[in-house]
């Protein structure tokens, strides 16, 4: 879909501060999803994991910048990817508590 801010995540001056894998509790099922902390959002993105293993791109083309953590350059290369679960969330808004594990 067209956006006007496409351009959200390009800036010069970001900086990628943390990023991992998570499982977000979403009402009544769990989530698999994978976060990128920024200095000034946090993303959330869906974690989508290439179902077919033959017959799709070969995978071994695909560029793999060195600035991706290992977890999520072999999850690239065996045809995964992440997909924006919603709109970043801007760091003054968020609010971070602990929580007793479920």
């Amino acid at each position: 879909r067209e956006n006007s801010s496409e351009n959200i995540l390009s800036s010069a001056n970001r900086l990628l501060l943390h990023e991992g894998r998570l499982m977000l509790a979403e009402s009544t099922r769990l989530l698999d999803v994978y976060l990128f902390l920024f200095d000034d959002f946090l993303l959330i993105t869906k974690i989508k994991r290439n179902k077919k293993k033959y017959g799709g791109p070969d995978t071994s083309l695909i560029p793999v910048f060195p600035s991706l953590t290992p977890e999520l350059q072999s999850f690239i290369r065996e045809g995964g990817l992440c997909t924006v679960l919603d709109q970043p969330i801007p760091l003054d808004r968020l609010i971070v508590k602990n929580i007793e594990p479920v």
